[in-house]
């Protein structure tokens, strides 16, 4: 799994199966995140909660990020920003009907984007991904955005914050992935059926 032409078919693979979903499934999948998000106290209390547009069959968000603004927490999105010549991702607040734009991969981000904070400022991040192991590893689409942009977890002892939960369909699920040094791992992970805690992995 871990070289390169079987990864990217792996990629495929899973890309394939999201996006076969029917749409009654895909609504079914939402309400079983919801369900596993909030059995994690830290997603119903926390005050700054990353998450991300669903693109490409991805699980949505939707249903589990409405109640957030009744509970007093900001809820942001992902904006993808070139720093030293890399791609990394900072976040700025958005609520459902707000104004979003494609940015050069076509993925809506934030169109007023003026409160913009840093990765390290949040408290939680849902994180999407292509594929999960129980100990917490997550492939994904293979850009580094999501490493690049938590490596300053790297030196710290998890869970810490922000704490990161991976989001994705129960199928997701892999016997196991081999990691890479510049992999951030995840807290932990919610699906459609479960919420799986990956914290003792990564003690």
């Amino acid at each position: 799994m871990s070289k390169l032409p079987e990864r990217r078919e792996l990629r495929a693979d899973l890309v394939q199966r999201r996006r076969q979903l029917k749409p009654a499934e895909r609504v079914a999948a939402a309400q079983g995140l919801r369900q596993s998000l909030e059995q994690l106290p830290e997603f119903l209390t926390d005050e700054h909660v990353a998450g991300y547009w669903a693109t490409g069959g991805e699980l949505p968000l939707n249903l589990a990020i409405a109640p957030m603004a009744e509970r007093g927490q900001t809820f942001y999105l992902p904006i993808v920003t070139k720093s030293g010549g890399k791609r990394r991702l900072t976040f700025a607040p958005w609520t459902t009907g707000e104004d979003v734009e494609a940015n050069e991969m076509g993925i809506p981000e934030p169109k007023a984007a003026e409160r913009i904070i840093e990765a390290s400022k949040l408290d939680l991040v849902l994180v999407p991904l292509l594929g999960f192991d129980r100990g917490g590893n997550r492939l994904g689409f293979g850009g580094g955005y999501y490493d690049r942009s938590f490596e300053f977890l790297r030196e710290q002892p998890r869970p810490a914050r922000p704490l990161l939960v991976g989001v994705g369909y129960d199928f997701q699920e892999l016997d196991a992935i081999e990691t890479a040094e510049w992999d951030i791992s995840l807290d932990y992970i919610a699906t459609d059926k479960e919420l799986i805690d990956c914290t003792g992995a990564n003690a």
